[in-house]
This record gives structure tokens, sequence and C-alpha cells, in this order.
């Protein structure tokens, strides 16, 4: 191998470990986003799941990287071309509360993963929950822990989630 190939190849594997830890370390702040990038950008949102089905379909449906939106620094999936329509036409309608943290979790002031299985809309809002234990807890009183969530999340929507364990 050439000098010169192993110096190209050398920075663009430099490059891409550091575009890797910047998209990384914009994840873990205001939006529960995987780590890494997409072709369109930013990583993938609610693990990959259809923002719109939760309210079309009443669940949790799996979208594909073919039907995708670069939104607010994450990538959106769909499971169809409708829902991606749907979606670009008012993406604030479907995009998850508290950045797709657990809703349960940011009411307590903490960033747990929200998981797209444990979910439910109230009042035009999609809330996600960390498993089917913590939903539990939150259902009890849901209007409350929205309230509480709601005044939390101003003050730890921009730090990281370690920060607050």
């Amino acid at each position: 191998m050439s000098t010169f190939k192993a110096i190209v190849i050398a920075t663009v594997a430099s490059l891409v470990a550091v575009l890797g830890a910047a998209t990384a370390a914009l994840a873990v702040d205001e939006l529960n986003v995987a780590p890494g990038r997409t072709i369109l950008g930013p990583g993938v949102a609610i693990h990959g799941y259809d923002p719109v089905a939760f309210f079309t379909e009443g669940a949790a449906v799996i979208g594909s990287a073919g039907f995708a939106v670069s939104h607010a620094g994450a990538t959106y999936r769909f499971s169809s071309k409708e829902h991606q329509a749907k979606f670009e036409a008012n993406p604030d309608k479907y995009v998850p509360a508290f950045g797709g943290f657990c809703a349960y979790g940011v009411s307590v002031g903490a960033k747990f993963d929200g998981d797209p299985r444990f979910w439910r809309v109230v009042d035009g809002t999609l809330y996600l929950n960390l498993n089917r234990s913590i939903q539990q807890t939150w259902l009890k009183d849901v209007p409350g822990n929205i309230k509480k969530a709601k005044k939390t999340w101003r003050n730890i929507e921009s730090k990281d989630p370690e920060s607050l364990s």
C-alpha cells in the first residue's frame, strides 16, 4: 500500500470517528437518539419505530429506512410513504414528548431510555416509558406525572442523562 493511500485511509477513519463522537454527544442531550449517523444524517429516533403509527394505528410499528425524514436532530422512520407525508406536514404533532425519553423518568428528574413498546398517546401527545413496570407506575397518575415532567423537563432538557443519576 502506498504511503499516500495509507494517509488517506487514516484521515478518513479519523474523520468518521470524530463525526461519530460528535453525533453521539448530541444524542445524549435533548433527544433520545441512537448514536451514529444515518444516510440522512442524525441518528435514529424512537428505536426506528414509526411515530405516526401510534396515532393512526394505535400500535408500535417498526419504520423503514426507505421512508425516513431528518427532523430537529433526529432521523424518524415510517412504515409507509403516507405516514412519512403526514409527519412532514406536521412533525410536532408526532414527535414524542421529552425528546423520546421515558415520561416517568423525566417526572422524577431522570433521562431513561424511552421504549416505544411502552407508550401512550395522551391529549394528542406521544409519551414513552422505560419498561412495563415503570409504565404501570406512570399510569397510576398520568395527569400528575405529565405535569411534574413538564416542569422538570425545563431543568434537565439540555443535561447529559449520566449527570442526572
